[in-house]
């Protein structure tokens, strides 16, 4: 079987990529995460989202194809400049809510209702306050991480952090999870109790 996502791409996908090719925004989402998203929240009708590193908005744009009229999503991201430029495409869609923090103080002060579907494509959620994220996702829910395959742009020692958190995940009781290696490297959870 040949992947051919192009045809399954947001509408608002290609102004988007145009945006972050006119900024030279380097860090884009990669094509068969988003699609995947836009599947697994098309699985959670009524879904409550969290996606953390919002970036220029090229995974959000999958994450919003997949939901239904009665979803919600937050998308949180420390740098201003993207939020705007997020909230220029996506601003008007009263289910999205942008919020411009640093992920690790949004994690450590939220207080609202838990998740169906968090994907964590940036250091908090990720690397550090594990244990807040994780405790954000509903019975049943998804816990989404990329990047798991070795990339040449990471930074020296980046792979024990890599490491360390595949075996943390792995030793958990509560979460039973899949790892591919397809696309940038991919972890799905799901929370069992």
């Amino acid at each position: 079987m040949v992947d051919i996502i192009s045809k399954n791409k947001p509408k608002i996908h290609s102004k988007i990529e145009a945006k972050s090719k006119a900024i030279g925004f380097t860090m884009p989402s990669d094509l068969y995460i988003g699609s995947l998203l836009k599947t697994l929240i098309a699985s959670k009708p009524k879904a409550h989202i969290l996606e953390l590193g919002t970036g220029i908005g090229l995974s959000l744009s999958w994450m919003i194809d997949g939901m239904d009229a009665d979803s919600r999503l937050i998308s949180v991201d420390n740098d201003p400049e993207l939020i705007k430029i997020s909230t220029e495409f996506f601003g008007t869609d009263k289910r999205v809510q942008l919020i411009c923090e640093d992920g690790t103080v949004w994690l450590k002060n939220y207080k609202g209702e838990k998740f169906d579907v968090i994907f964590a494509d940036a250091w908090p959620g990720k690397y550090s306050e594990i244990e807040e994220v994780l405790n954000l996702v509903k019975v049943g829910g998804f816990y989404i991480i990329d990047d798991m395959a070795k990339q040449e742009n990471w930074p020296e020692g980046h792979e024990k952090h890599v490491t360390d958190l595949v075996c943390y995940l792995d030793a958990r009781e509560d979460f039973k999870l899949t790892k591919l290696n397809w696309s940038t490297g991919l972890i799905i959870a799901v929370r069992s109790n």
